[in-house]
């Protein structure tokens, strides 16, 4: 049996640049002119024509007849929740439960995982395709989430009103560190269907990443509803490796961001930091106390107050 190769997240360059951690409502939007033509931008094409064409499965209540499959709570101002790698939209909990009660959620299942398990996407089409189902509103995404949520607010920022990112990253720098990991996504990937995906999200949530996430709150039964096959191929298509580097791009941004992470995840601290830098004064990082990379899952209640207290004032 191949060794089980290691996780995603390891050697992740850390933050090159500093930025203060001011409270979360401290910050300013930009003045700019006419945004101008991106390469990005370029790159991209309509997320309802992507939508239409794609071969995505869709649940028995969507949240948009075209995109992937998705779930609605709540009602109020619109929030769109994108998931990490091996959740669902079902893993997000009390945090969940608390945006619900005066907000819209539009929880949408990634390509390869939950409803949307039979739908081919790399990261750039995932981001359309998300932008499709969840329409005009806030976007919070978690990891994977968090990075699938960075390429649509440059690709269609006439969607994204707001952001919120956590335990997020703009990629990896270098070519190499790029080609590393997507050799060791590919390992994973292999793992994934030569054990099964319960075999694998055990492996999965024993990582030290996920070292601070109590097993009541991992949604391990949950996450092992996905399919080895669907699994694999976000490993394949979505990891970090397959990702362009975004950090020369960010400073586009002018929507008001959220960076979140876990006090206790010194990695995605330093890159939250460097996305702030990145970005810009439009930007904002506060860390969740106590809580490691699954902040919004150790302490959600805490991570609804910084998100709210950040709402109310952007």
């Amino acid at each position: 049996m191949r060794e089980s190769a290691p996780h995603p997240f390891i050697d992740e360059r850390g933050a090159e640049r500093a930025v203060d951690r001011t409270d979360v409502g401290g910050h300013e939007r930009k003045r700019r002119g006419h945004r101008r033509s991106t390469p990005y931008a370029a790159q991209v094409s309509d997320p309802e024509r992507d939508a239409n064409s794609s071969d995505a499965s869709h649940s028995s209540a969507p949240a948009r007849a075209i995109g992937l499959a998705a779930q609605r709570r709540g009602s109020g101002r619109r929030i769109v929740m994108l998931h990490g790698f091996t959740q669902t939209s079902n893993c997000w909990g009390p945090l969940a439960e608390d945006l619900a009660t005066d907000h819209e959620l539009v929880l949408v299942d990634a390509p390869g995982h939950g409803a949307s398990d039979k739908v081919h996407a790399d990261l750039e089409r995932s981001a359309l395709l998300s932008g499709a189902t969840g329409g005009p509103g806030t976007y919070l995404g978690y990891s994977m989430g968090g990075r699938t949520a960075l390429h649509l607010a440059l690709a269609r920022p006439d969607l994204v009103e707001r952001l919120i990112l956590i335990g997020a990253t703009g990629g990896l720098d270098d070519e190499h560190e790029r080609a590393d990991r997507r050799a060791a996504d590919e390992l994973l990937a292999d793992r994934v269907e030569a054990i099964g995906v319960d075999e694998f999200v055990d492996e999965w949530l024993r990582q030290p990443l996920f070292s601070a996430l109590a097993e009541e709150v991992a949604h391990r039964s949950e996450r092992c509803t996905n399919t080895a096959e669907g699994l694999a191929r976000s490993l394949r298509t979505c990891g970090t490796g397959t990702q362009r580097p975004l950090w020369s791009e960010l400073s586009q941004l002018e929507m008001p961001v959220l960076v979140l992470a876990g006090a206790s995840d010194a990695k995605f601290s330093e890159l939250g930091a460097r996305l702030c830098a990145s970005i810009g004064t439009n930007a904002s990082f506060a860390a969740v106390p106590e809580s490691g990379h699954s902040a919004h899952l150790e302490h959600p209640a805490s991570t609804a107050m910084l998100i709210r207290r950040w709402l109310g004032r952007s």
